[in-house]
């Protein structure tokens, strides 16, 4: 599917309950979103060989990525999700940001593999952040987030250098199995 199918296809009027099914689509081209209004979207295991540029966005329904496979950079930066963000078993292969990113529902990472950088600095997060068995390979920025509903991150990988500073824990925080470095 081409990219300007798919943003043509997001822009539509969000109503309550519904979403666009993309699922195990592969997008053909740069994905562009950034700044839009966007409607509740399947893209469970959906293929992005190419970038996904989202900055600013804001997807107003759920928001399913689930076992997707992203092969380019990737932004969410100051996206705003107003629903749960579901990237569960998802694959980032290069950078991915979510710097500033706001997450009024959960925010859903178990199982997902971050091969670049993964970037959360200034995410807020109202609901539950979990990275449960979450593995992230190259650098890891989480400074200055804030985890409202708390933070799950039972079995996750960090690398050595994660950087935890100045990030806010507000409900309850699980570190169990949870691996910085080797």
């Amino acid at each position: 599917m081409l990219a300007r199918e798919i943003r043509d296809r997001l822009s539509t009027p969000w109503h309550h309950g519904e979403r666009i099914d993309l699922s195990g689509i592969e997008c053909k081209g740069r994905l562009d979103l950034a700044g839009l209004e966007l409607a509740g979207v399947d893209f469970r295991n959906a293929r992005f060989p190419d970038v996904i540029d989202a900055h600013d966005a804001v997807f107003q329904g759920l928001s399913w990525f689930g076992g997707a496979i992203f092969g380019g950079e990737v932004s969410f930066s100051g996206t705003s999700f107003r629903n749960d963000a579901r990237f569960e078993q998802v694959t980032f292969s290069r950078k991915v940001s979510f710097a500033g990113c706001e997450f009024r529902g959960i925010g859903n990472f178990n199982g997902a593999v971050f091969e670049g950088d993964a970037d959360f600095s200034g995410a807020v997060a109202y609901g539950n952040f979990s990275l449960e068995g979450a593995t992230l390979r190259k650098q890891a920025d989480f400074s200055g987030a804030e985890w409202l509903g708390g933070l799950w991150c039972d079995g996750v990988r960090l690398p050595e250098n994660a950087d935890f500073t100045d990030t806010q824990i507000h409900g309850r925080l699980w570190l169990r199995r949870a691996l910085t470095g080797n």
